[in-house]
C-alpha cells in the first residue's frame, strides 16, 4: 500500500516541478542552504508559498518527496514501511522534501531519527509556534528556518509589472501604474492564487480563512466551542488595527473566562492566521498589562471575510506595512512594537535594534487633512523626545518630502517606495 502511495507522490512532485513559478529565492540563498547539512524548515501560512520555495531549493537534485496533506498516507503511515519504499521509489536521493509535516503525529521524533541517520532533510508546515516549539526541544541547534509570506509588493509588481520593477526612476504614467497596482494589492493582497487568477478572489480567500479555521485549529487542537472560534475569528478581522484586551473579548463575545480567550487567540496566531504587537514599554509588567494591536496576514482576508460598509484606505495600509515589517523580520514583542506616548499619542511602530530604538513609523493615507497631519507629526516629536529616537517616517500614499519640526527630520514616503525598496 505504501509503496503504491508513494509512486502516487512522485507523479505528483513532478507534476509539480514541471510547472514554471515565479523566482522566490535567490541562486546564492540555493546553494547557502543546500550546502549545509542542518534541517531547512520552511513554515508560513498555508497556499503561501512554501511547498513552491521548497521546490525552487531542490529543484536541480534529486530529491524524495512526502506529502502529509494527503489523508491516505497519514492512515497509513509506519515508519519501516515509508524508509524502504522511499528508497525504492526515489532511488539514490539526497534530500528528503516532507510537506505540511505537522499533520503527522510526533512528526518531530521521527525527524530527529532521520537526522541522526544523515538524511538531508527539507521540511514545510503551517504552525508557527508548534513547529519552532517541537523543533526547538527536539531539535536544538540542527535547523534554519525559513518564513514565506504571502507575495511582498515587490514581488508582486515583478510578476505584474516586471518593466517597472526595473525601473529606477519612475515617470509620472509609470508611478500612475505603480499606484494603481498597489491599490489592487492593498485590497486583495498577496496570495500567489489571487494574483494568478483574480478573478477567483473573493471565493478563494474565503475557503482559505475556513479552512485554515478547520484543519489548522479546530482538528489539530480539538476544539469543541467551534462557535466562539468562527466568532473571535469575525472580531479580529473586523478590529485589524486596532487595540483590544482579553476582558474587553470575553465580556463582547461571552466567553467562559479570559484564559480561553487568550487560548484561542494562540491557536489563530499558530497557523500564521492573525499576529498582534505589544505596548513599548521599559518596564516589562505595564508592557504585558497594557491593550494589545492585532493584524491579518493577508489583506484580502479582509475584503474576502470583514463586514466593513465602505473600505478604510488608513487601516489597509497599516496592515501592509505590519506584515512588510514581518517580511523584514522584525519579531513582534521582541523588535516591533506600537508605542504611547506620556500624553496618549501613538505610534504606529516602534522598530529596535538590539536595546536602541531604531526607528518610529507612522502610516497615514489621508496626510493632506490639517488634524490629521498635526496629529501624526506632534506623536512623532513627543515620542522621539521620550525615547531619544532620530530616524522618524511617515509612511503616505504619494507625498514625499522631509521636514523639521524642533530639530527633528521628520521624513514622508509613499508606500510603493518603501515596499519596494
Amino acid at each position: 500500500m505504501i509503496r503504491n502511495i508513494l509512486y502516487q507522490q512522485k507523479e505528483e512532485r513532478n507534476g509539480l516541478l514541471q510547472q514554471v513559478y515565479i523566482p522566490r529565492i535567490e541562486d546564492a540563498s540555493i546553494a547557502e542552504y543546500l550546502n549545509t547539512s542542518l534541517i531547512k524548515l520552511i513554515s508560513g501560512p498555508r497556499r503561501a508559498g512554501k511547498s513552491v520555495i521548497a521546490l525552487q531549493l531542490l529543484k536541480k537534485q534529486n530529491f524524495a518527496y512526502l506529502n502529509f496533506d494527503d489523508d491516505l498516507l497519514l492512515k497509513n503511515f509506519n515508519e519501516d514501511a515509508v524508509i524502504q519504499g522511499l528508497n525504492e521509489v526515489f532511488a539514490g536521493y539526497n534530500y528528503l522534501l516532507l510537506d505540511e509535516i505537522q499533520n503527522l503525529p510526533k512528526w518531530e521524533l521521527w525527524v530527529n531519527k532521520l537526522y541522526r541517520r544523515g538524511v538531508n532533510l527539507v521540511i514545510t508546515g503551517s504552525n508557527s509556534k508548534l513547529l519552532s516549539h517541537e523543533m526547538a526541544s527536539a531539535l536544538t541547534g540542527r535547523y534554519i528556518q525559513i518564513t514565506v509570506l504571502p507575495f511582498s509588493f515587490s514581488e508582486t509588481i515583478r510578476f505584474k509589472e516586471p518593466s517597472l520593477a526595473a525601473t529606477p526612476v519612475a515617470t509620472p504614467v509609470e508611478t500612475g501604474k505603480i499606484l494603481g497596482c498597489l491599490h489592487t494589492y492593498l485590497f486583495n493582497g498577496g496570495f500567489p492564487e489571487t494574483i494568478l487568477n483574480p478573478g477567483i478572489f473573493k471565493n478563494y480567500l474565503s475557503s482559505l480563512f475556513d479552512s485554515i479555521l478547520l484543519k489548522d485549529i479546530v482538528r489539530r487542537f480539538h476544539v469543541r466551542q467551534t462557535q466562539q472560534l468562527y466568532d473571535l475569528s469575525n472580531f479580529l478581522l473586523s478590529n485589524y488595527t486596532n487595540l483590544f484586551s482579553f476582558n474587553q473579548i470575553k465580556e463582547s463575545l461571552d466567553f467562559n473566562s479570559v484564559s480561553t480567550v487568550q487560548k484561542f487567540i494562540g491557536y489563530l496566531e499558530e497557523p500564521y492566521l492573525f499576529q498582534h504587537i505589544t505596548r513599548y514599554d521599559s518596564k516589562i509588567k505595564k508592557q504585558q498589562k497594557a491593550s494589545q494591536k492585532i493584524y491579518i496576514i493577508d489583506n484580502g482576508f479582509v475584503k474576502a471575510r470583514s463586514f466593513e460598509l465602505s473600505p478604510n484606505y488608513g487601516r489597509l495600509l497599516e496592515n501592509l506595512v505590519f506584515v512588510e515589517l514581518l517580511r523584514r523580520d522584525y519579531k513582534p514583542e521582541l523588535d516591533l512594537f506600537y508605542y504611547r506616548t506620556r500624553n496618549d499619542r501613538e505610534i504606529d511602530f516602534l522598530v529596535r535594534k538590539g536595546h536602541q530604538v531604531e526607528q518610529l513609523i507612522q502610516v497615514c493615507y489621508g496626510i493632506d487633512f490639517p488634524k490629521v497631519w498635526k496629529r501624526e507629526i506632534d506623536a512623532l516629536v513627543e515620542a522621539a523626545k521620550e525615547l531619544n529616537c532620530v530616524d522618524l517616517l511617515i509612511i503616505t500614499w504619494e507625498k514625499e518630502e522631509t521636514i523639521e519640526i524642533d530639530k527633528f527630520k521628520i521624513k514622508l514616503l509613499p508606500a510603493y517606495k518603501w515596499l519596494i525598496k
